[in-house]
């Protein structure tokens, strides 16, 4: 698995969302660099990471672990919720958790309305097998709209979604199964850790009210929504983000035990 390492500072683990890689989040990097290291994760079947075939996304979080120290996880989309597994099975481990634009549960049932319906992940599906490129593009408009800043999103998303290889196939659909099917608003009331659900006010892929949802369900747990911001506020809305990362992460180092 591939993680780049940059930066001093207090540790910091980002994961990033489906069919992307580290370094989409270059400029909240270049927010947090003086203050944070770094950790980088390209997921399995994207970016720089050597596995493309037959990987096993439902391990990848001791995966990570392994590799990275203890710290805060942030977590954007499918990454939030490998960060949200991450902080429920390895407390010791993930001192932090920050959710950007990510959901215990990202499809609607009937006692939660604030998803998209299952239907959007299956033809996303089904499409890749058909029109691989045309599927990534019409998934990376889908994160921008809404924003104030479409526009430049769109551009920066289609710049980067390709910069490290062609996200594997198989990684892909494996993806957009978790994405379906995983629910964890049972469980995150066992989360001990303090936790931070940061959502875009005009999000169309992840509704803010399912992060606040989320928080209201926890003990331990808050929420911040980005006016203005769509699925990618680390792109749109770099400073304002990186300044809530810092307050949180300081927030958790304060509040940690004494060893």
């Amino acid at each position: 698995m591939h993680v780049e390492v940059v930066g001093s500072g207090r540790p910091l683990v980002l994961l990033h969302g489906w069919a992307m890689h580290g370094g989409v989040f270059a400029p909240l990097v270049e927010q947090l660099r003086r203050d944070h290291v770094l950790y980088l994760v390209d997921l399995p079947g994207h970016g720089l990471s050597t596995e493309r075939d037959a990987i096993d996304l439902a391990h990848v979080v001791q995966r990570i672990a392994q590799v990275t120290p203890a710290a805060v996880w942030l977590g954007w989309s499918l990454g939030g919720l490998l960060a949200q597994q991450a902080a429920l099975e390895m407390p010791w481990h993930v001192r932090g958790l920050i959710a950007v634009a990510a959901s215990p549960r990202f499809v609607t049932a009937p006692d939660w309305d604030c998803a998209v319906s299952a239907e959007v992940f299956a033809q996303f599906g089904a499409e890749l097998k058909r029109d691989y490129r045309g599927t990534l593009e019409r998934f990376l408009m889908l994160e921008a709209a809404g924003s104030q800043h479409a526009q430049a999103e769109i551009r920066a998303l289609r710049e980067c979604v390709f910069a490290r290889g062609e996200p594997a196939q198989m990684a892909l659909q494996q993806g957009l199964s978790m994405l379906s099917a995983m629910d964890l608003r049972a469980e995150l009331a066992h989360l001990t850790q303090a936790h931070l659900w940061i959502a875009g006010r005009r999000d169309k892929l992840v509704p803010w009210q399912a992060m606040q949802s989320a928080s209201a369900s926890t003990r331990r747990g808050s929420t911040v929504c980005i006016a203005g911001a769509g699925h990618a506020p680390f792109l749109s809305h770099a400073v304002e983000l990186a300044t809530l990362v810092r307050q949180f992460v300081q927030a958790s180092d304060n509040s940690a035990p004494s060893t």
